[in-house]
C-alpha cells in the first residue's frame, strides 16, 4: 500500500451570492404567493447568502455538470493538465439526467484522454463516497493520482414551477394553494456549487498537502426509515413508492420529483447518529479527539451546531468552538459539495502548519449514514 496526498482543492460557485432576501426572486412564488415558511426556516439556519445557477428569470446558468468541470478546470495549469488525470471520481444528488451517468458528463465538458470514471450518487456523503474511491484506488497503486469532485445543481428541483401542478390540484380541492413543509423546507435550505481535489501518491513540492489517513463511512439504514428522499411518494409503513409505480397525473399532482424531507425524523436522530458514528469511528481507529486542529463538519443548519458539540461532549468528546471551522452562512448547504468548499477555504488560507491535524465530518439524512476523514498537514 502506497499512500494517498490531497495536493490541490478547488472549488466554484455560479454567479454572484444571493441574499436571503431576493431568494424568492430567483426561485418563485408558488401560485403567486410568499412563502408562509421561509422566514422561520432562515431564522433558524442561519445562512446569509447561497449561490445559485440561474438568473432572476430562473433560468438554468449552468448544468450540475458544468459546475463540477469549472471547478475542476481550476485545478490545472503547466504542471498538471487534462490529459495527467488517471482517474475522475464524481459524486452528486443532483445529476443533470437518469443516464449516462455524472461522470461521464463531467468528463465530456473535460475531454482529455480516455479514463476510469465512478460516479457516486446518494446525497450528502455522495462527495465522500467520490473521495473514497480516488483515496483508495491510489493508495493501492491502481493509479497515481485521482481528481474527485462534489456537485451540486440544487436550485432548479426548488423553482416554482415544480410546484404549481400540486398547488392548482390543492385549489380545486378547496384548500390552501401552499405545498407541505416537508417539501417548502428545503427550498430555503440548499444551493449550487461544487468543489474538487486532486489526490497524488506523493505530497506537493513547494506548498502544504493534506495526507489522508483514513476514510470511514456508516450507514444506519438498516436501523431506520427514510428521512429524506425525491423520486418517490412514503407509504403508510414508512417505505417509499417509486415513481415508476405512480401514475402521471399522481406524480404532477403531488410534487413527485420535488426534495422532501420529514422534519420529526431529522431532529429526532440527526444528532444522535451523529454522536454513535463519531463514537465508533473514533474507537475503531484509536482517534483522539484533543489531536484535532480543525473540525469541518458539514451542517445543514446552524440549529445543529450547538446541539452537536453539546452532545458530542456529553460523551466526552468535546471539540471546542475554536477548533470547528464552518462557511455555510456565506456559501449556503452545497450538499455533496459542502465538505470540498470548506477544505478549499481552509487549505488556501495560509493558516494551516505542518503536522496539524483535520476531521472532516458528514452526515446525510437520506436513511441516516456519516462519514468522516482523518487528515494530516505535511
Amino acid at each position: 500500500m502506497t499512500e494517498a496526498y490531497i495536493t490541490r482543492i478547488s472549488s466554484f460557485l455560479p454567479n454572484n451570492p444571493v441574499s436571503t432576501d431576493d431568494m424568492e426572486g430567483y426561485l418563485g412564488l408558488i401560485n403567486g404567493l410568499p412563502s408562509k415558511s421561509r422566514k422561520i426556516v432562515l431564522r433558524n439556519n442561519g445562512i446569509k447568502t447561497r449561490h445559485y445557477a440561474l438568473d432572476k428569470s430562473g433560468e438554468s446558468t449552468h448544468s450540475n455538470a458544468d459546475l463540477a468541470a469549472s471547478s475542476i478546470r481550476k485545478l490545472f495549469d503547466d504542471n498538471f493538465m487534462v490529459n495527467d488525470m488517471e482517474l475522475l471520481s464524481c459524486g452528486t444528488s443532483s445529476p443533470d439526467q437518469l443516464l449516462p451517468s455524472h461522470a461521464a458528463m463531467v468528463q465530456g465538458k473535460l475531454g482529455g484522454r480516455p479514463i476510469e470514471t465512478m460516479t457516486a450518487g446518494g446525497a450528502c456523503n455522495a462527495g465522500m463516497s467520490a473521495l473514497k474511491h480516488g483515496y483508495l484506488s491510489v493508495v493501492s497503486g491502481e493509479t497515481n493520482n485521482a481528481v474527485c469532485v462534489g456537485s451540486e445543481k440544487l436550485s432548479s428541483w426548488l423553482t416554482a414551477k415544480n410546484f404549481e401542478e400540486e398547488a392548482n390540484k390543492l385549489k380545486e380541492l378547496n384548500e390552501k394553494p401552499f405545498i407541505a413543509f416537508e417539501k417548502d423546507f428545503l427550498r430555503w435550505m440548499l444551493s449550487d456549487g461544487a468543489g474538487s481535489v486532486l489526490i497524488e501518491n506523493k505530497p506537493a513540492d513547494g506548498h502544504i498537502s493534506l495526507k489522508i489517513e483514513w476514510i470511514a463511512i456508516r450507514s444506519y439504514a438498516n436501523e431506520i426509515e427514510t428521512c429524506m428522499y425525491a423520486g418517490a411518494e412514503k407509504d403508510n409503513g414508512g417505505g417509499l413508492i417509486p415513481w415508476r409505480d405512480l401514475d402521471r397525473h399522481e406524480i404532477e399532482s403531488r410534487s413527485v420529483f420535488s426534495l422532501k424531507q420529514d422534519i420529526k425524523l431529522l431532529e429526532g436522530n440527526i444528532v444522535n447518529y451523529g454522536v454513535r458514528s463519531l463514537s465508533e469511528i473514533r474507537d475503531e481507529y484509536n482517534l483522539n479527539i484533543e489531536d484535532i486542529d480543525y473540525f469541518l463538519v458539514h451542517l445543514s443548519s446552524m440549529f445543529f451546531k450547538d446541539k452537536t458539540r453539546d452532545a458530542f461532549s456529553k460523551k466526552g468528546m468535546h471539540i471546542p468552538n475554536e477548533k470547528w471551522f464552518l462557511n455555510l452562512s456565506q456559501v449556503g448547504n452545497i450538499g455533496s459539495a459542502s465538505v470540498y468548499v470548506m477544505m478549499e477555504e481552509l487549505f488556501n488560507s495560509g493558516v494551516l502548519k505542518k503536522g496539524q491535524k483535520i476531521l472532516l465530518m458528514v452526515p446525510e439524512s437520506a436513511r441516516f449514514s456519516y462519514a468522516l476523514s482523518w487528515l494530516t498537514v505535511t
